[in-house]
């Protein structure tokens, strides 16, 4: 493999792409909990609609987007396809959205729909993020050890679904807040875990790539980031608290409820 960098503008990167995959995934939880002790279909899909698009939009697309800032194959150009790119953070929110829906239709809690919304929500990290390598256009080839997309997946469906428990096993919004983390952890650690898995292999004689620099589309990204944030935020602000809701859903799940 050829030498490429994946910190290129510095260690910080790491950082922030976590904190704002952490931000994003708490939100996004912060709404699929409201989603759950939602009375009627029509509001519980619209928060399912926020969650995925917290969760999906910033938590996981956006976290991609900051992290691959630091992506460089030194002396030679990296561009992006548009088309994929967008095609990737698209598949996001709607995968997310399929797994949220399977595990936050209903208030009663059920363990069939957590395992199958974690599959499906941690799926979606990975699909987002496969997607997305799609749009990477090197001078050279790109090829994946599969043992570590392999594993990229299962930290990736793991977290998701601890994430996901943590959002009606708890009660103290702290202990919410540790579903966001996990959630961040997951995303980002299987971010790196599938840029570990790349097998890149440049080629000083192969043609420039075609595509558009990452920092031609940087704004636009960051400006729908926030909005993508700022209509969750309201609403979950705004909202009433679950336990204050006038009718109450079955209660919390146990290590016996089915």
């Amino acid at each position: 493999m050829n030498h490429v960098q994946h910190f290129a503008m510095g260690d910080w990167l790491l950082v922030l792409a976590y904190l704002t995959s952490a931000v994003g995934c708490t939100l996004g939880l912060a709404c699929t909990l409201q989603a759950r002790y939602a009375t009627d279909a029509r509001t519980r899909l619209g928060w399912l609609g926020l969650a995925s698009l917290s969760l999906g939009g910033v938590g996981i697309w956006v976290m991609h987007f900051i992290a691959m800032l630091g992506f460089a194959t030194p002396g030679m150009p990296v561009r992006y396809n548009i088309l994929w790119t967008v095609l990737s953070a698209i598949m996001a929110v709607v995968a997310v959205f399929c797994g949220l829906l399977v595990f936050g239709v209903r208030a009663k809690f059920a363990w069939w729909r957590l395992v199958a919304g974690g599959v499906i929500t941690g799926g979606a990290v990975n699909l987002m993020h496969y997607t997305g390598m799609r749009a990477l256009e090197i001078k050279g080839t790109i090829g994946y050890n599969p043992w570590l997309v392999l594993l990229s997946v299962v930290i990736a469906v793991v977290a998701a679904t601890a994430a996901l428990w943590f959002t009606v096993a708890v009660d103290k919004p702290l202990h919410r807040l540790a579903a966001g983390v996990v959630a961040g952890v997951a995303v980002t650690g299987m971010h790196y875990t599938g840029m570990a898995a790349m097998e890149v292999h440049l080629d000083l004689s192969a043609p420039d790539p075609s595509g558009v620099e990452v920092f031609s589309f940087l704004f636009p990204v960051f400006v729908l980031a926030a909005l993508a944030l700022a209509v969750p935020i309201c609403a979950v602000l705004m909202a009433p608290a679950p336990g204050s809701r006038p009718e109450t859903p079955a209660p919390r799940p146990t290590v016996s409820q089915v």
